[in-house]
């Protein structure tokens, strides 16, 4: 019986080992704020006091796969760092100009006629003048 609760001892603790490193490894969500907040010059602290989270938080964030932030702080950040929550969060295939070109277009969608007449207007004055 003893032998016995050493043996699911065991398991536990390399259950626990093996999932260790995994929880410490950035994920594609991570790699992008650290990205995006250095090309920015922000330090951790800085870009956790302008999104009202903690540094530690924002730390979890970039470097464990354990952090799931909500759709609100997504969206915090990703102002923040003058991106998107798509960027963030899609595929690695996807570039920062495509994302910002999807929020585009997600923006033109919920416009009224009259500003999309308008913007339409300001493209063929764009187009004309290359």
């Amino acid at each position: 019986m003893l032998q016995r609760a050493h043996v699911k001892h065991k398991k536990y603790r390399i259950h626990e080992l093996l999932r260790e490193p995994f929880e410490k490894m950035p994920t594609p969500l991570g790699d992008r704020i650290r990205q995006l907040r250095l090309k920015k010059g922000l330090t951790l602290e800085k870009l956790a006091e302008l999104v009202c989270s903690s540094k530690s938080y924002m730390w979890e964030l970039e470097n464990k796969d354990v952090a799931r932030p909500s759709a609100e702080k997504l969206h915090q950040i990703a102002r923040m760092l003058d991106t998107t929550v798509d960027y963030l969060i899609v595929a690695d295939n996807v570039t920062e100009a495509d994302a910002a070109d999807k929020d585009f277009y997600r923006k033109y969608r919920g416009m009224s006629p009259k500003s999309k007449e308008r913007l339409r207007e300001m493209l063929k004055i764009l187009d004309d003048e290359e």
